[in-house]
């Protein structure tokens, strides 16, 4: 397994103690990955680190998910996020066993983050593409573009792994801040 931290950045936390949402696009040989923190308007959030989990192709499927689940133990535990954003699978009927194998990289990430105590945040891909750029089958390259206007980077993000995670985990914090709005719209309503 290689580790690749392409969008690390090395800047402090700027909300301090905020809550971190942790993005994954699951793969089995490439694990796209994104650590958001809140930020102050108006920018929407700040890249933590990014990257690509790498697992070796050559390699039984066990043994890549046990490698899978060791990355992302190491990940949780260097950042402490509070929720987990995750592309939900799509099946297509051309491609049903990608969709099966796709699903045991799921189920290690979802156990992964219940076993550490994460809200789950499942998206699927169009809903993702939707929240960034008003377009759900918006292609690969409009996604890059769309996470580098909105989290003012100075590159467009490379894998589009790297791309796709950083992406899922904008659409998640979107939804929490959003359910965190409803959650309070409706508390003082009943009071």
């Amino acid at each position: 397994m290689r580790h690749d931290a392409g969008m690390a950045t090395a800047r402090p936390n700027p909300s301090g103690d905020a809550e971190l949402v942790l993005g994954i696009d699951p793969g089995l040989q490439r694990t796209g990955y994104a650590v958001l923190a809140p930020a102050p308007t108006p920018r929407e959030g700040h890249l933590v680190e990014a990257g690509v989990i790498r697992l070796r192709r050559e390699h039984a499927l066990t043994a890549r998910l046990i490698e899978l689940e060791d990355a992302l133990t190491t990940l949780l535990s260097r950042h402490h996020p509070q929720a987990l954003a995750c592309e939900e699978l799509y099946a297509h009927y051309k491609h049903p066993r990608t969709a099966i194998l796709m699903a045991h990289a799921r189920g290690v990430i979802l156990a992964c983050a219940a076993r550490h105590g994460l809200q789950i945040i499942s998206i699927a891909a169009t809903n993702v593409k939707k929240l960034l750029t008003g377009n759900g089958h918006a292609g690969k390259r409009q996604v890059q573009l769309a996470v580098a206007a909105t989290l003012h980077l100075p590159a467009i993000p490379e894998p589009s792994d790297v791309a796709d995670a950083i992406a899922i985990a904008l659409a998640g914090a979107r939804l929490r801040c959003a359910a965190s709005v409803v959650a309070k719209a409706t508390r003082r309503a009943r009071a």
